[in-house]
């Protein structure tokens, strides 16, 4: 340990060296052109304090506990101070939102502090919400409380969960208030300040492929392929030119797709609703990125989005997202098109994106059902009529698929045994001769048939290890943002050990975490729907 704390840290800075930045200074909103972002300083904050932050995700960069607790990290990671070797930035790119080209958007408050290097593993600390840049737009570049509880909370819940994500490393208080339109009523209101550093090999998203394609800049979108290629991708090219070469762009086209259809299948396995999947939210690297008004189901709803912005075309709700994934990545590879000689070829690449989703998808719904696989007509049946009956009524995902687990499958356990197994999944139980309990009772006694012939402690295993039993509802991520408001990062913590462990039981956690969302919270505001506000 060093005398001053985080002075041992190696950061570096290939991103700004291997690509055209804009160092103009200029830090207003702006169109910046021929650069792949802008240098920028992050801008100090009253009384940096820090609420929570990621054992693991110290870990991982060798930070110590007694690093990360000392005065000298909230101050860094709050954009007061910088260390040795970090050279601020924000990306500049482009994207669709909900469908429809937006032009340049880039990091309006993001600031990449640099690359931290630790046994031979490159992560890039990213602050969002440390202030303004050149790609704010109208916006101040800051960040409230509880979104940033949220992007914390949800980034670290993910990895446990398996799902393919960016990382948390702490959460700090800026001791200033921001000003928000949480549901854009016009009622602004002041609210608490936060920053989260977030972790990642990269932040590249297929919006810093679109924009110079956009602009017709070749040069640009070349140096950017390049270096995405060469450092996140060193498998397929390891040198400018192999990456450039035809074999070495639909071979990155083919990898991005894959990835991508894969996280899609992990968000659909857990009921994760990402509220806004447009082509800037979107990485290279096929990781979940940027935590707005995601959500995860309460009742089972294919049309259910937690984005209030998205309630007239429901675009990105739960059911729409493999689709949407595929769309998105067509996007990315127009953008990469002007340097492919052969469209067939790349038409080809993306449409790694069906067949590894539709491998996928089969696989996960297997193990969600305890079978090894999807292997007859009346497997697909089975997984047909059991989306029919969750949408009977009103039956939560989450306890459903872990409470099947325990249904009776010998041949003489009767209909009102099943149902009884998993009526708590349900938030109104239905009589038993309801025709949502019918068709529930029709489904058990299908399952059960085709269950036993599956051995009885690997269907058990197998779906313990899917189906998670703890995960991040809104409500739950409400009550931490509420004391963490208060400059009580306790609620976080706590909430945080539950989710390290999503497929243990944990009965002692069980009554106050594994529950569904109470009355009070379906209209609350944070706990059912959410804005873009953040």
């Amino acid at each position: 340990m060093t005398s001053e704390p985080l002075n041992d840290l190696r950061f570096e800075r290939t991103f700004v060296d291997a690509l055209p930045m804009d160092e103009s200074g200029v830090n207003r909103a702006r169109h910046v052109h021929g650069a792949a972002g802008s240098l920028v300083q992050p801008t100090p904050v009253a009384s940096p304090t820090l609420i929570a932050w990621s054992k693991e995700v110290a870990d991982s960069l060798g930070m110590s506990a007694q690093q990360v607790q000392s005065a000298r990290f909230a101050r860094v990671f709050s954009g007061n101070e910088l260390l040795e070797g970090m050279v601020p930035y924000a990306m500049c790119y482009g994207g669709h939102q909900f469908g429809n080209w937006a032009g340049q958007l880039g990091d309006g408050r993001a600031i990449n502090l640099g690359e931290l290097v630790h046994e031979g593993t490159r992560s890039v600390l990213q602050l969002k919400g440390a202030g303004p840049t050149p790609y704010s737009r109208r916006a101040d570049g800051r960040a409230v409380m509880r979104s940033s509880v949220r992007e914390f909370l949800c980034s670290e819940a993910m990895h446990h969960l398996g799902v393919p994500t960016t990382r948390a490393l702490s959460l700090v208080s800026t001791g200033d208030e921001v000003v928000r339109d949480m549901f854009y009523d016009g009622n602004p209101a002041p609210e608490p300040g936060a920053v989260v550093c977030r972790v990642a090999p990269n932040f590249i998203r297929f919006g810093n492929l679109q924009m110079p394609a956009a602009r017709k800049d070749t040069d640009l979108l070349k140096d950017v392929l390049a270096y995405t290629i060469t450092t996140s991708y060193p498998d397929i090219a390891r040198t400018r030119e192999q990456a450039l070469g035809q074999e070495g762009l639909l071979a990155f086209v083919r990898e991005v797709s894959e990835r991508t259809a894969r996280m899609i299948v992990e968000w659909m396995r857990v009921g994760f609703v990402h509220g806004v999947m447009n082509t800037d939210n979107m990485s290279v690297l096929g990781l979940t990125i940027d935590y707005g008004p995601y959500g995860w189901l309460e009742g089972f709803d294919l049309e259910w989005t937690p984005n209030t912005t998205d309630f007239g075309s429901r675009r990105y709700a739960f059911g729409e997202q493999p689709k949407v994934g595929y769309w998105n990545v067509m996007q990315m590879a127009h953008a990469v098109g002007p340097l492919i000689e052969d469209i067939s070829a790349l038409q080809e690449a993306v449409s790694v994106y069906e067949e590894a989703f539709a491998t996928g998808e089969q696989a996960m719904l297997a193990s969600k059902l305890g079978l090894a696989r999807l292997d007859s007509e009346e497997d697909q049946q089975l997984i047909g009529g059991l989306v029919e009956a969750l949408l009977a009524t009103e039956t939560d995902m989450t306890i459903f698929y872990r409470a099947l687990m325990d249904v009776p499958l010998h041949e003489d356990a009767s209909d009102a045994q099943r149902v009884e197994a998993i009526a708590h999944a349900y938030y109104s139980p239905p009589s038993l001769d309801d025709p949502a309990s019918l068709r529930m009772q029709d489904w058990l006694a299908r399952y059960a048939q085709r269950a036993r012939r599956e051995p009885v402690q690997a269907r058990r295993d197998l779906m313990k290890r899917t189906n998670p039993k703890f995960v991040l509802r809104n409500y739950l991520a409400q009550l931490a943002i509420d004391r963490a408001e208060q400059r009580d990062g306790e609620g976080v913590m706590e909430l945080l050990d539950v989710l390290r462990r999503p497929y243990d039981e944990q009965p002692e956690h069980e009554a106050a975490y594994a529950g569904k969302r109470p009355e009070w919270a379906r209209h609350r505001p944070g706990c059912s729907t959410l804005s873009c506000s953040s």
